[in-house]
């Protein structure tokens, strides 16, 4: 099992690589608002998100561990980071990074962590299905689906999370609760899977977010269509926490078709992604 240190170390990386969006600036300013719904955050709640996140990641690499590979990393947060800037939480540094496992799945912490199965990325053709279950991931970091659902909220009138009322500071209660919130987490993507309206949002989100990037928005359906025919054991924990892909298949067409998505010009970068690829 990897260090965390080691992750967050070989995850820094700034530059973005993905081609601009090419659909008509009306369409994406209106696309823009619609991924951007999160409540604002104050800066206190803003570097506990990222403690409680930090923890659930540690939790996700002890399960599986991190595979090593700088290059595919470096390769993994250029995608990640070219969708993450197009997301309403500018105040977030989305780290992504590969799990050395081969069950097909992917995971999403507060705080901007973001995993992938090196199982996931063996089932995936070309850039932009990456990019869909990325933006996916991100999607539920940024409308903050977790904090949300483990019910964390402050007592005050600012509408905020109020995580740093409930695990700021090093009390002893303040580690036992951030324990607990963890253990919850936890048991959220391994056991009980996001409320059904929360996998629809991240869908749809992404979906978006991949246009805005200029990725092609049918990657998601095509990476669903290929799961569709392969379950087995290991997309075992992926089809018990998701919905059918049946059904996330037709909402994501429902978008695309809705949006104008399907008359843009969008990129997959199939070749890119095989070459990338190539590096584990």
């Amino acid at each position: 099992m990897k260090r965390m240190g080691t992750l967050i170390i070989a995850v820094l990386i700034t530059v973005s690589i993905a081609p601009s969006a090419s659909a008509a600036a009306e369409r994406e300013a209106n696309w823009r608002q619609r991924v951007s719904t999160a409540d604002d955050v104050v800066a206190s709640d803003i570097s506990e998100e990222i403690k409680f996140g930090r923890e659930v990641a540690a939790r996700i690499l002890g399960r599986y561990g991190y595979l090593e590979n700088p290059q595919l990393t470096k390769y993994l947060n250029l995608v990640g980071r070219s969708i993450a800037m197009h997301t309403s939480r500018p105040e977030l540094e989305f780290r992504f990074a590969l799990l050395d496992t081969a069950e097909v799945n992917a995971y999403a912490t507060p705080g901007g962590y973001v995993f992938v199965t090196r199982g996931a990325l063996e089932k995936m053709t070309d850039e932009a299905e990456l990019a869909g279950v990325l933006a996916h991931e991100i999607a539920h970091i940024t409308e903050k689906h977790v904090v949300k659902e483990l019910n964390i909220r402050s007592s005050e009138a600012t509408g905020v999370t109020g995580l740093a009322l409930l695990i700021g500071g090093g009390s002893e209660a303040a580690k036992v609760t951030l324990n607990q919130l963890t253990d919850k987490a936890v048991d959220i993507l391994f056991k009980d899977g996001y409320k059904r309206e929360d996998e629809v949002q991240a869908d749809k989100h992404a979906v978006m977010l991949c246009s805005l990037a200029g990725y092609d928005p049918q990657g998601l359906v095509r990476y669903f269509e290929r799961l569709n025919t392969v379950k087995g054991k290991s997309t075992e924990i992926l089809d018990k926490t998701h919905p059918s892909y049946e059904a996330r298949i037709a909402w994501i067409k429902s978008v695309i078709t809705e949006e104008g998505m399907d008359a843009g010009s969008y990129a997959a970068h199939k070749e890119r992604f095989a070459r990338n690829r190539e590096l584990r």
